[in-house]
């Protein structure tokens, strides 16, 4: 042990460290579900430069996306939220699941976020879905989503109360989360052009499961409109929260937009 602390003593140093505001300009915190595959990956894939960092923390979440599974994911969010770089700067809080905001209600998820990341900004994939439908003025939406009826029914009312009318419903009626993660591009694709998109301004695409945003690109040229899907608009919304306002190409006419 005398020989480790002189060796110590001969050797070890003492540098004097500068410091800066560590990574990451704009930090966005994502709360994502236990069982999604896809809202990290697709956040990822889009951030425009290392200048835009995510901090991800998992949500505890059932097997099953049904109106009783999605409002027992409640209590979980807080300790989700505060385990996002606790001591650190976070610039804006992104909670991914559209059905779960839906359900539960925007300023309950609010208040669950706030309760463990006070004073942080704040976006749902639905709020941020309907802000981005309101960028390209639409007044009429075809819809698609993969959920079951009784999901399906919430999220109508909610784009509806918003003051936006329902042109066409579609849906791939899965109640299984595995099974939605598992629903092809090339089936989005193909369900997206094949509603009638002939009255409406735009197509939302609903859920944060499903792999909707490495093909709206596809359908925005086959139906030249807007095509806004749950990660893009969130992802959207969280990079303006977070001070970054410049376009990303790539990935839809919504984060095209500056501001």
């Amino acid at each position: 042990m005398a020989e480790q602390h002189e060796t110590v003593r001969r050797f070890g140093r003492s540098n004097a460290a500068t410091f800066d505001d560590g990574p990451g300009k704009y930090r966005i915190g994502l709360v994502a579900l236990s069982n999604d595959y896809v809202t990290e990956r697709d956040f990822m894939n889009m951030r425009p430069d290392d200048d835009v960092v995510i901090y991800t923390s998992r949500l505890a979440n059932a097997p099953d996306c049904s109106l009783t599974s999605l409002r027992e994911m409640a209590p979980r969010i807080t300790e989700a939220t505060s385990l996002l770089v606790p001591e650190g700067r976070l610039d804006v809080v992104a909670y991914s699941c559209t059905s779960g905001t839906a359900v539960m209600g925007y300023e309950r998820v609010q208040e669950l976020v706030h309760a463990g990341r006070p004073d942080v900004a704040f976006s749902t994939p639905l709020t941020a879905s309907l802000a981005g439908l309101n960028r390209f003025s639409v007044r009429r939406v075809a819809v698609l989503t993969p959920y079951t009826d009784e999901v399906n029914y919430v999220i109508a009312s909610n784009i509806e109360a918003s003051g936006i009318e329902i042109a066409e419903f579609n849906s791939f009626n899965l109640s299984d989360n595995e099974l939605m993660a598992r629903i092809t591009p090339d089936s989005i694709v193909r369900s997206a052009l094949e509603l009638d998109t002939s009255t409406a301004d735009a197509l939302f695409i609903s859920c944060t499961a499903i792999r909707a945003v490495e093909v709206i690109e596809i359908i925005e040229a086959k139906i030249k409109k807007p095509v806004i899907t749950a990660v893009q608009a969130l992802f959207w919304q969280s990079l303006r929260l977070a001070g970054y306002n410049k376009p990303v190409p790539g990935y839809g006419s919504l984060l095209r937009l500056s501001q």
